[in-house]
């Protein structure tokens, strides 16, 4: 059998592809190893990992062109200065978050990867920059050709990966370091300064990701985005070994290193997508991954800032008629003097944002990976008003029920998760996801749909001109936002809400939480789903854009900005999104700058959004008018 795969007498093709698994896996191992330490000793969640990786390669890059300093020097100064770097953002910023839930980690830290990724395309361009090998040359086996600088890269890269887990787990410091996250009060009184200790922690893991994008430099083109699409498969290793298991981070990585290289030999369409296999595999079997102690929860003092349920209720019932029938007014007057296509893409955008504020804001769960409803509908939509000629409503809700199917498997997979672990999954999901969409033939891959009929629908409604299929997209998200809101307020929605507040209480009770998770998670799905497909027919487009976890972080943007847990939020944030990226489009690499801003600031400082802030003065203004004419009752000197 082993002969047969070809593994008693190897090829030097398929040396090759393991070769290049190992190196591969060898910079798995270590970035998900600074992973693990800051998530397993700072409890922090840092997407900005990719970013930094990025920042070593282009800090080797900087030291060679503009001062001449060679590869030796800058495997020490490179990953020290990204490590310094890390250091001033965790005094500067990071620490804030320490108290509140893991996601406001990751939001924030993924709101600088923007901001960073766009400064440096900006700066240096897309295209990737050759860093000289330093090591030219190599030797030839009987299996194949070895490079001498690959070998270094292999073996150096490992050196260091057992070095960093010997420190944190067999010495004293290593000791103390996870003495200092358990019990800071007991660590404190020896002495210890533990602030200075975690965030020495923090820069070291930030060093170890500049460290290996030193090592791939010579390897791979330096390039803004080289970390981009690297990061998520280092979050699907991290879930696959264990959230903050280092032994888990370097067995995991090296191990699926192999497995991409070994599915490049033998299927190369699958290379892309094996370790999301793998990832699924192992959640279904073992949640806390491999190496895992067990799964990871909120924490206990941080639940998320939700706006649910503040919005002022106690309207007037006046008041109330005549805020709807401005708005149905607004909304029926705004394509007369604003550009349609425009308008139906707030539309579609604000519907997709609210799916992913039902279950963030109402059910307390964060998914990453929205983005793969929405993308997927809208290019099943696509092709099937394209190419089986069906009419927009048949192929929009064709498209509804595939993501409906799709939400049904991922939400197998992830729905038994809690807190992080729920998000990394949904992350990893999606960007197998993604790849699946670049390559089946009916996508035409990086092309994408482009041209898509909107034909007539219902039989009698022309859709051809982009006033009305403005109205027809207004009929569908409509809709749609109605009956996320009317799940949100009915006893089914109270339920879920119990789940969120407190899940044991809610088993206790008899309730079946995964459950109801599930099928608020397959609801949201769908409608996703009817956004991307309702977005891809009247913009008579599908593209890769959609589907590109980007899109995620754009639908978690639009609803933080709006406002978390509330109905109109999501929709003013879309508005504000889109409005950004529309009238700052000249603008190009600085859109990415400003959206990364935007989400620095909220999730830093405006984390009650748009609605959440003029609730708030809502309820300042009625208590102060209550205390008023509390003074005004009771005269001056008596009880």
């Amino acid at each position: 059998m082993l002969e047969s795969l070809g593994l008693l007498s190897p090829s030097p093709a398929l040396f090759g592809q393991l070769l290049l698994g190992l190196i591969n896996g060898s910079f798995y191992a270590m970035m998900s190893l600074g992973l693990a330490i800051i998530f397993g000793l700072l409890n922090v969640v840092n997407f900005m990992h990719g970013a930094q990786y990025m920042m070593g390669a282009f800090t080797a890059w900087m030291l060679l062109q503009w001062l001449g300093i060679g590869y030796g020097f800058a495997l020490v100064l490179a990953p020290l200065i990204v490590g310094v770097s890390g250091i001033l953002l965790e005094r500067l910023f990071v620490r804030r978050l320490y108290h509140l839930d893991h996601v406001y980690g990751l939001l924030l830290t993924f709101g600088l990867t923007l901001i960073v990724e766009g400064l440096y395309r900006k700066a240096f361009g897309s295209a990737g920059l050759p860093y000289a090998n330093p090591m030219p040359g190599g030797f030839r086996t009987a299996l194949g050709y070895l490079p001498y600088y690959r070998l270094w890269a292999l073996f150096a890269s490992l050196l260091v990966c057992l070095a960093t887990w010997y420190m944190i787990e067999r010495t004293k410091l290593g000791a103390y370091l996870r003495a200092a996250i358990e019990r800071p009060d007991l660590v404190r009184s020896f002495g210890i300064n533990v602030p200075r200790m975690v965030t020495l922690v923090y820069g070291f893991g930030v060093g170890l990701a500049g460290l290996a994008g030193v090592f791939a430099a010579p390897i791979y083109n330096v390039s803004p985005t080289m970390g981009s699409n690297l990061i998520i498969v280092i979050f699907a290793v991290v879930v696959i070994g264990g959230m903050g298991s280092i032994k888990g981070a370097i067995i995991t990585g090296y191990l699926l290193g192999l497995a991409e290289g070994l599915m490049r030999y033998y299927y190369p369409p699958l290379s892309d997508t094996v370790v999301f296999i793998i990832m699924a595999g192992v959640l279904l079997i073992k949640p806390a991954g491999l190496f895992g102690k067990g799964v990871i929860s909120q924490h206990a003092a941080a639940a998320m800032e939700s706006r649910a349920g503040i919005e002022p209720r106690k309207l007037r019932a006046g008041l109330s008629w005549l805020l709807l029938i401005v708005s149905v007014a607004a909304l029926v007057a705004a394509p007369f003097v604003m550009y349609p296509v425009f308008l139906i893409k707030v539309l579609c955008f604000a519907v997709a944002a609210s799916a992913v504020n039902l279950l963030l804001g109402y059910m307390g769960v964060l998914s990453f990976g929205h983005a793969m409803f929405f993308g997927f509908s809208a290019y099943v939509a696509g092709h099937l008003a394209k190419v089986w000629g069906l009419s927009p409503e048949l192929a929009i809700l064709g498209a509804t029920l595939a993501s409906v199917a799709l939400g049904g498997i991922v939400g197998l997979i992830a729905i038994r998760l809690q807190g992080i672990y729920f998000a990394m999954s949904t992350l990893a999901l999606a960007q197998m996801v993604y790849f699946f969409c670049l390559q089946v033939p009916f996508t035409n891959g990086e092309d994408g749909i482009q041209a898509i009929p909107r034909g007539v629908a219902f039989g009698v409604w022309d859709l051809k001109s982009d006033l009305s299929a403005y109205f027809f997209v207004l009929l569908i998200c409509g809709a749609a936002i109605l009956a996320i809101a009317r799940l949100v307020h009915s006893p089914y929605g109270r339920i879920v809400a119990a789940v969120r507040d407190s899940e044991p209480r809610a088993i206790s009770l008899g309730y079946n939480a995964n459950r109801y998770k599930l099928a608020v998670f397959v609801f949201s799905a769908g409608i996703t789903g009817l956004a991307g497909a309702t977005k891809a027919i009247a913009v008579q487009l599908a593209t890769l854009t959609d589907v590109g976890w980007q899109m995620s972080g754009e639908f978690l943007l639009m609803t933080l900005v709006g406002g978390l847990g509330s109905i109109t939020g999501p929709i003013l944030g879309a508005l504000a999104l889109i409005s950004m990226e529309t009238y700052m489009s000249e603008l190009q690499d600085w859109v990415t700058v400003v959206q990364g801003a935007v989400f620095f600031v909220v999730v830093l400082a405006f984390r009650e959004g748009i609605v959440g802030s003029l609730s708030s003065l809502w309820r300042k203004r009625a208590t102060l008018r209550a205390d008023v004419h509390l003074k005004l009752e009771i005269p001056d000197g008596k009880p």
